[in-house]
């Protein structure tokens, strides 16, 4: 989708979500992703998944810490959400492995760069953290019932501070709206949403080729 004169009217949370349609869609059919939804991702491969998160947060909440004052990205930016504590956390009970990645190092780079414009952080924060909020707790939910987990190792889909997600999300969303972006600007960060979300898939579609190593 393009930014036109016509869906200018749509609110930027709106435009994003309905912009970025085909490649959520892409990334949530991953192979890789059907198979730890079904429960057929053993231990050692959600650890190595979790490590390569951990990377993409990590680069997430240290540009969110360069641009706390920035007029776009600190609209957005919470501590409230940032996820790299549970991470660690989760780390420690699943173990932590080495793995390399291109495509995390690739994702890791665009994050980084993304400092260089409010709005194109605007972007990745979004894709990440709403979607932790929406379906990444479907997630949570499938990884503490095939693994009969007590708490212990799904801190990463827990948002403690968050009492009510949905006024979390809408506030989130209204925020989105407000930002004082042009036509342009608009465009510039839907195509950064596509570009994460392409970004995202490229990690998945790497763990893909592991599946028969991580079969459970």
């Amino acid at each position: 989708m393009t930014v036109t004169a016509e869906n200018q009217a749509i609110s930027l949370s709106a435009l994003l979500r309905t912009g970025s349609r085909s490649e959520h869609t892409a990334a949530e059919g991953s192979d890789f992703m059907s198979e730890l939804m079904a429960g057929r991702i053993n231990e050692a491969g959600y650890a190595h998944f979790l490590t390569l998160l951990r990377r993409v947060y990590e680069a997430l909440e240290t540009t969110a810490a360069e641009l706390a004052d920035d007029p776009l990205a600190s609209a957005v930016i919470d501590p409230a959400i940032e996820r790299l504590a549970t991470i660690d956390a989760d780390l420690d009970h699943w173990g932590r492995v080495d793995v390399q990645s291109p495509a995390t190092d690739a994702y890791v780079a665009r994050i980084r760069e993304s400092s260089a414009w409010g709005g194109l952080f605007v972007a990745h924060h979004y894709t990440r953290y709403l979607g932790d909020l929406s379906g990444g707790q479907a997630i949570g939910r499938i990884i503490s019932r095939e693994f009969g987990l007590d708490g212990a190792g799904v801190a990463f889909y827990e948002f403690d501070a968050i009492t009510k997600p949905k006024v979390y999300k809408d506030d989130y969303r209204a925020r989105l709206d407000a930002l004082p972006l042009d036509e342009a600007e608009r465009q510039r960060v839907l195509d950064e949403v596509k570009v994460a979300f392409a970004l995202n898939g490229g990690i998945f579609a790497e763990m893909t080729t592991h599946l028969d190593r991580y079969a459970r």
